[in-house]
């Protein structure tokens, strides 16, 4: 019996979106800047993936910018915000932002930018008031992670948001593990920047968006990483992966008819998880609470067994987990995250992570559980 549960590393491609995207390579190959019929109907794919996307956050479709994912798209915001200035200026992040946010930021303060890391309390949140006693005349951009993709915890971003917007600092936040998986309507939520990746809700890897708020960013333009052609309205050039483009439009299409009845079965499978967990001694649950995290998302330290450790273990009983994020699960260091919520470097070194997805139901909880409790109880 195999049972993935590393959803939050990367979810399979849905069929529909496989079969889309074979048929759009199949017909629709013309390039999107040509002025041929061949070019336009590429065109139409992507302008009907942009209006799905838009969709998904409630958001102004010429504001949808096609990238090649998640990483880019924070990229694109740091740098092309960083650009814009002669001098450095100042910066604000979380402690626990993702790599392709928290690594931007080093670079930019190794080259004299201020950056101000925002701490967090025992459960990975952000309080607000660290924000606003953080913010500086000469602070230009603030970005806030949605939802933290090791521990789950999702940020108060309409309060980090409503602060920036009260002080005309540009807000973005990396929504890559939130979307899909929660309700986003930027149109309600002060948000100015996000980033959001396909893989992570069904589409396929190397395809994502940046969303660009177009009355709040008009008088400070990002400057683009990659010139060339001038596609996606000058933000970022090169041939659009026409593909790609239409099969994240249809993943984000259903994913927002799902997004109700998929995070309340989520939510479900999750606490029957972690009651059934709660027994095993030494297993210590991590993030917040049920309410304040994502519908998906369990993650926990042991006392004492590597996290490297447990998720080889259940590998060779066929579960699929990992330990802290995937992107820096190859490290042998202590996780960043949980040590920045106050954990020890023993129990950031033991952390594991459950993500849940919608192959899985009651019967993979009630298995995994067993195999749980029969590893930990083996090697305690």
């Amino acid at each position: 019996m195999q049972i993935y549960l590393d959803h939050g590393a990367t979810t399979p491609a849905r069929p529909e979106v496989i079969d889309l995207m074979a048929n759009v390579m199949r017909s629709l190959w013309g390039n999107p800047s040509s002025l041929h019929e061949w070019g336009e109907r590429s065109t139409m794919a992507i302008e009907r993936s942009r209006l799905q996307v838009a969709s998904l956050i409630n958001a102004d479709p010429e504001g949808i910018i096609f990238t090649s994912g998640g990483t880019e798209s924070d990229n694109m915001v740091l740098m092309g915000i960083a650009r814009q200035h002669r001098t450095p200026q100042h910066m604000i992040i979380s402690s626990v932002e993702h790599s392709a946010i928290r690594l931007p930021a080093q670079y930019l303060e190794q080259h004299g930018w201020e950056i101000t890391r925002l701490p967090v309390d025992r459960e990975g949140c952000v309080n607000p008031k660290d924000l606003t006693q953080a913010l500086r005349p000469n602070t230009v951009l603030v970005s806030i992670i949605t939802a933290q993709n090791e521990v789950g915890t999702i940020q108060p971003i309409e309060k980090l948001g409503q602060i920036c917007r009260n002080a005309d600092v540009l807000f973005h936040t990396d929504a890559v593990q939130a979307i899909g998986k929660m309700p986003i309507n930027v149109q309600v939520l002060p948000i100015d920047l996000l980033s959001l990746s396909a893989h992570k809700f069904y589409g396929v890897q190397g395809i994502g968006a940046l969303y660009i708020n177009p009355l709040t960013t008009k008088k400070r333009s990002l400057i683009p990483l990659i010139q060339g052609g001038g596609q996606e309205n000058g933000y970022r050039s090169g041939t659009q992966a026409v593909a790609a483009i239409a099969g994240l439009g249809l993943a984000a299409e259903l994913a927002e008819q799902e997004l109700v009845s998929e995070s309340a079965r989520l939510t479900k499978l999750r606490d029957r998880l972690y009651v059934l967990l709660a027994d095993i001694p030494n297993l210590i649950p991590t993030g917040a609470s049920a309410s304040e995290r994502l519908p998906h998302h369990l993650s926990f330290c042991h006392k004492h067994i590597d996290g490297r450790r447990l998720v080889r273990e259940m590998n060779f009983a066929g579960l699929a987990i990992s330990s802290g994020s995937a992107c820096s699960s190859g490290a042998i260091e202590p996780s960043s995250i949980l040590l920045e919520m106050g954990y020890s470097p023993t129990e950031a070194k033991n952390s594991i992570r459950l993500t849940l997805g919608k192959s899985n139901n009651e019967a993979d909880i009630e298995w995994t559980s067993l195999v749980m409790h029969q590893i930990l109880s083996r090697q305690s």
